[in-house]
């Protein structure tokens, strides 16, 4: 399926098509068609976010140790090291919202894995620094698996009040996360994701083993907090 990236291409097509018909129309006019089709002022305009989005596809440098998730669509988004400023890693959307492309659920997620050996039965806390542009939502996360890879604990910052996760444009900002980790841990896994359009940047990650009276951050959330029955109930399928 042709998008806005291949306008050109699509107003040559209806150019020719029209042409069959009877209907000579200059490539020019055409042009500014395909561009009223997909939203935008004019052809200027359209060409000019084309451009744009055509140099933010250019491959990032890689950051040695991290890699994007399973779960990364790396068609919608750039990941690695900022070109322009020295240990800042970002996670880039390309889309651009004036073309109607944002999507809330897109997601695009940079992150590393250690072992869980020198870090059983102590608490760990990892840190970082964040920088938000016209993001949809940004955060830190952290999660302890078991060697079956069960999660055994897990914060992401999204369900906090406060020092959560960041939107929009923002100065860079500090964010922590403690999670204890148990003594069948296997595995930890930590990084950082941009939810949405936008633009997030990292810098300064730390994971350090902090005192065991440190409060930790994984609160259980509301839904794990309801209420449930004592005994199964209505098996045979009864009607209400």
């Amino acid at each position: 399926m042709r998008n806005f990236l291949n306008a050109k291409s699509m107003a040559r097509d209806l150019r020719e098509a029209l042409a069959e018909k009877g209907h000579a129309l200059p490539h020019g006019v055409c042009l500014e068609l395909v561009a009223k089709q997909f939203g935008a002022a004019d052809w200027n305009t359209l060409s000019a976010l084309i451009a744009r989005l055509g140099s933010r596809r250019a491959p990032l440098p890689q950051a040695a140790g991290w890699r994007p998730t399973t779960m990364t669509d790396a068609t919608k988004f750039q990941l690695g090291l900022d070109p322009d400023t020295p240990g800042v890693a970002l996670i880039e959307a390309l889309t651009d919202p004036a073309l109607g492309e944002e999507r809330a659920d897109l997601f695009g997620c940079l992150m590393q894995s250690v072992s869980a050996g020198e870090y059983r039965g102590r608490k760990l806390r990892l840190a970082a620094r964040l920088q938000a542009t016209e993001a949809g939502l940004g955060s830190i996360w952290m999660r302890v698996d078991d060697a079956t890879g069960a999660v055994l604990r897990f914060d992401n910052m999204m369900e906090r009040p406060t020092d959560g996760a960041i939107t929009g444009t923002s100065e860079w900002t500090d964010r922590v996360i403690v999670l204890d980790v148990p003594e069948r841990a296997e595995s930890l896994h930590y990084g950082f994701f941009l939810r949405g359009r936008g633009q997030i940047r990292a810098r300064g990650f730390d994971l350090t083993i902090v005192a065991c009276d440190t409060p930790v951050t994984d609160l259980p959330s509301p839904r794990r907090k309801r209420s449930l029955p004592p005994h199964p109930v209505n098996l045979g399928f009864g009607a209400s």
